[in-house]
């Protein structure tokens, strides 16, 4: 199959998500669900809520880094962190690039840009970080968890600020899972080999 080909498959896929989840909206249907074992094995799959705690679905208006994205909400754009998640540093001033920075940044731009999402927010958690961004879940519309995916993948960490967290206990499985399978910054050919 051409890179065309597969592009158009690609697109013709997303146009019935979209159709989908504009359905679940008008009958108030809860996200797809996705169950079981996770995309390279590990964790169980977190268990989404029902939409009626979720807002959205709102469009992804660009991605900044690996855990930091823009949304559009009615309000006018909003920067969101993702709980329990922590990815290299790519756009820090502060700081050079890190290690698998770059991937984790194109998992979250492959994965997110031109969709809708939903956003979770943690009531065991602070609404706002001390650097202006709300802190959410980011389920996409086929009930997927950016943020748990990010890290069973490999691509992030687990990350804990303060308080536990609703997902904590699955973030750290699905870490514990990427590292012992050296997926992803776990692998001995990426930045494992610099720990």
């Amino acid at each position: 199959m051409s890179r065309r080909q597969k592009t158009l498959k690609t697109l013709h896929r997303l146009r019935h998500l979209l159709a989908l989840g504009g359905i679940g909206l008008l009958t108030g249907c809860q996200l797809p669900a996705v169950s079981g074992q996770p995309p390279g094995g590990g964790a169980s799959y977190p268990t989404q809520p029902t939409t009626d705690v979720l807002t959205g679905p709102v469009p992804v208006a660009r991605v900044i880094d690996g855990d930091t994205v823009w949304v559009k909400t009615e309000g006018g754009d909003s920067k969101i962190r993702l709980i329990g998640v922590d990815t290299p540093e790519l756009v820090d001033p502060r700081s050079p690039v890190e290690c698998f920075a770059r991937e984790a940044s194109d998992y979250t731009k492959s994965t997110l840009t031109g969709q809708l999402v939903y956003l979770e927010n943690d009531p065991t958690q602070d609404s706002i970080d001390r650097y202006g961004r709300r802190l959410a879940y980011v389920w996409t519309l086929d009930g997927r968890l950016l943020n748990f995916d990010l890290i069973n993948e490999g691509y992030a960490t687990e990350y804990t600020y303060g308080t536990p967290y609703r997902y904590q206990q699955q973030f750290r499985d699905a870490e514990a899972a990427a590292a012992a399978q050296e997926r992803g910054l776990w692998s001995p050919k990426t930045c494992a080999a610099q720990r």
